[in-house]
């Protein structure tokens, strides 16, 4: 199979491909800087730090919401059934650590 391009035309598709060439190696180059590769793993982590801290905003949130349904009623008032008690439990707990600190003090 013999080529049938003309000198100039080979010529021509010579200068193409390095210009093609100049532009891939100048890509490649970009890609490979410090700063870029830098750039770019700060970038995930902070898409990362981002995701886990919705996650972790999203789970507080449900348990906040899921606590405070077993302490006010839909309707806003405080459930006294449960929350007396909760308080009460609450009281004794401090109590005890006070006196329990009290006593190592001496």
């Amino acid at each position: 199979m013999s080529d049938t391009r003309t000198p100039a035309q080979i010529e021509a598709d010579i200068i193409s491909r390095r210009q093609q060439l100049a532009v891939v190696l100048d890509e490649i180059g970009v890609r490979v800087h410090p700063k870029t590769i830098i750039g770019d793993a700060k970038a995930k982590v902070a898409s990362t730090v981002d995701r886990t801290a919705g996650r972790a905003y999203v789970a507080v949130n449900r348990s906040v919401s899921d606590v405070k349904a077993q302490f006010v009623s839909e309707d806003g008032s405080p459930r006294l059934e449960r929350v007396i008690p909760a308080a009460l439990l609450v009281v004794g707990a401090v109590a005890l650590l006070t006196v329990s600190t009290r006593r190592k003090k001496r």
